[in-house]
């Protein structure tokens, strides 16, 4: 399995990191791609170097390189993640202005009818954001605001953050056993 993993600048980095860090633990070929404002958000919040983060995945490329295997349908991906995604990113895929290496690798995604998954961080959300949102939902990628359930009575930040890694897998349909599935009453 190859996943494409996308870090914009939205808050909630510590997202990409987990998910990253399972996928090594599962083996599964990773491409990495991180904007600008994604690197300055991981080492702001989590105090992580993008030398380490590049640790993480199998392959790192670089944000400005459309000659990237990612940047071509040839490549085949089973599927994408971006991870936090901001709202300029989903600007960006919502309306095929393929700018940077990481909007590129979406587009490529959607032509190719390839599972693609956006992980939005931005609240209240405006009509814009709604507008963008659905316009990508109604041809098929999933729209997946990190949302924690509490159902489950999470102890720690990182029982949150795995759990929803965990839903993130099931998308992907990576098995998985991060997450505490609902049993009933």
């Amino acid at each position: 399995m190859k996943v494409v993993v996308g870090i914009s600048g939205g808050s909630g980095s510590i997202y990409a990191i987990s998910l990253l860090k399972v996928l090594k633990e599962l083996n599964i070929e990773t491409h990495l791609v991180v904007t600008t404002m994604g690197e300055y958000v991981i080492e702001h919040e989590c105090g992580m170097k993008l030398e380490e983060l590049k640790g993480l995945a199998t392959y790192f490329h670089d944000n400005k390189n459309f000659a990237a295997p990612i940047a071509s349908g040839s490549f085949k991906a089973d599927s994408m993640v971006v991870l936090p995604c901001s709202m300029k990113t989903l600007s960006c895929v919502a309306n095929g202005f393929s700018d940077s290496l990481l909007a590129r690798a979406c587009d490529v995604t959607i032509k190719e009818g390839r599972k693609l998954i956006l992980v939005p961080r931005e609240t209240p959300l405006s009509p814009i954001h709604l507008e963008n949102m659905l316009k990508l939902s109604r041809i098929g990628v999933t729209i997946f605001p990190p949302s924690p359930g509490f159902y489950n009575h999470p102890e720690t930040l990182e029982e949150i953050v795995l759990n929803m890694t965990g839903r993130i897998l099931d998308m992907m349909g990576v098995e998985n056993n991060l997450v505490n599935r609902w049993k009933g009453l």
